[in-house]
C-alpha cells in the first residue's frame, strides 16, 4: 500500500513523541542510549512498528529491548493522548538492523578496496602479450603510396 501523507504525519509524530519520552520521561536503569530510527504505521493507522538502536554490546541491546516492553503501555497512552486520534496504534519495538548493515557494508567496501589496489600494483608491472598497440595502422610507406595513387587519379 502506498504511503499516504497522513500516515506519514502520524508515523513522524510517533516517532518524535516516542524519542522525547524515551529522553525524559521513561527512567528505567535498562535503557541504554537509545536513538528512535523509523516508525512505520500501518494503513489503518492500528499498529505502529519502532525502530530503534542501541550504542552498546549485545548486553546492552537486550537490556534495552527489556526496558522498551516493560514501557510499552506507559509510551502507547502518551501516544494516544498526544495524537488524539480515534484509537490508539499498538506500538512494537524492534531493533533496526541498520548498524549491523552499515558495518558489513563498510567491511565488503574495504575489501574490494584492498582487491582493486593489489589489481593495481599488478597491473602496473603488466607487459602486454602481442604488441604494444594492437590496432593496425598503414605503415608510412603505404601512406605515402595510397596519396600518390590518389593523386594520380585526378
Amino acid at each position: 500500500m502506498a504511503d499516504t501523507p497522513r500516515m506519514r504525519r502520524v508515523s513522524d509524530r510517533i516517532q518524535q513523541i516516542v524519542a522525547s519520552m524515551l529522553e525524559s520521561r521513561i527512567k528505567d536503569p535498562r535503557l541504554g542510549f537509545v536513538t528512535v530510527t523509523e516508525v512505520r504505521v500501518t494503513g489503518d493507522l492500528q499498529n505502529a512498528t519502532v525502530y530503534y538502536t542501541v550504542l552498546g554490546d549485545e548486553q546492552a541491546q537486550r537490556d534495552t529491548a527489556a526496558a522498551l516492553a516493560s514501557a510499552r503501555g506507559h509510551i502507547r497512552s502518551e501516544v494516544g493522548k498526544q495524537l488524539g486520534l480515534r484509537l490508539t496504534p499498538t506500538l512494537e519495538f524492534t531493533a533496526d538492523a541498520v548498524p549491523e548493515t552499515a558495518a558489513d557494508l563498510e567491511r565488503a567496501l574495504r575489501e574490494a578496496a584492498e582487491r582493486d589496489a593489489e589489481l593495481a600494483r599488478i597491473a602496473a608491472g603488466a607487459t602486454p602479450a602481442g604488441e604494444v598497440d594492437p590496432y593496425r595502422r598503414p605503415a608510412a610507406d603505404d601512406a605515402d603510396e595510397a596519396d600518390d595513387t590518389a593523386d594520380d587519379a585526378r
